[in-house]
């Protein structure tokens, strides 16, 4: 027959080793919601209102003072053309001088360059302003862009449009699983491709009296892309 005070001891002694078994055993991890990533990307015009151009007059020679004399009087004509357009900025640009050599390695004459910068919203007085000083100089680079402010206006509102779609794209898969969502990170990048024409012209027009030159300024696009992941509920 079991001793009452053995069966008491047993029992206490059961009842620790259960107790100590709830307190070792370590709490389980909560189940991962599962997550989905998505992308959207929306593009929105930009009107290409602010031109650059760079202009250039070259001179080579043997007397580097005279090459010196001839550029600079060039383009210093061309500074006092540009002043009677005040929408035009204008800006001096590199000036370089380097030397052509003979077969027997010496140097047998100069060759200067040196450029003009011209940067303006206004189409009409830019083309205008251009006509003229091709009679006299060549343009090296023209590049046609929207301004930093047209810029930002079609960054802002394509991005608008991204994120639109990102919502709708979250809560297509969410509803077609029969749940809900909640985003968990988003990254947002903005960009484009901006239009930008260049060419290189002869140094001086054949005509006397140069015609506006041509400029179609056109549109740019730019693009905002959304990218991030959703945790569905």
């Amino acid at each position: 027959m079991l001793n009452p005070r053995n069966l008491l001891t047993t029992v206490c002694f059961f009842s620790a080793i259960a107790a100590t078994s709830a307190i070792a055993q370590p709490d389980l991890p909560a189940a991962k919601l599962p997550t989905v990533d998505l992308s959207a990307e929306a593009s929105r015009p930009a009107a290409n209102d602010q031109i650059h151009a760079v202009l250039s007059a070259e001179a080579s020679g043997v007397a580097l003072g005279d090459l010196a004399r001839q550029v600079n009087a060039l383009i210093a004509e061309a500074v006092k053309v540009s002043r009677s357009y005040p929408a035009i900025k204008v800006q001096s640009g590199n000036t370089s001088t380097y030397p052509a050599y003979s077969k027997s390695g010496k140097i047998e004459s100069w060759r200067m360059r040196s450029e003009l910068s011209l940067e303006s919203g206004d189409t009409a007085a830019m083309s205008e302003l251009l006509g003229k000083l091709q009679t006299s100089l060549g343009v090296s680079r023209l590049v046609v862009q929207p301004s930093p402010e047209t810029r930002k206006k079609a960054e802002n509102e394509a991005m608008l449009d991204a994120l639109t779609a990102f919502k709708a794209r979250a809560k297509v898969v969410a509803d077609a699983l029969g749940k809900s969502y909640q985003l968990k990170h988003l990254s947002v990048n903005t960009g484009g491709r901006i239009a930008e024409p260049m060419f290189r012209m002869a140094a001086k027009s054949a005509m006397s009296d140069a015609a506006p030159m041509p400029i179609e300024a056109g549109e740019s696009q730019v693009t905002a892309n959304v990218s991030g992941q959703v945790e569905l509920e």
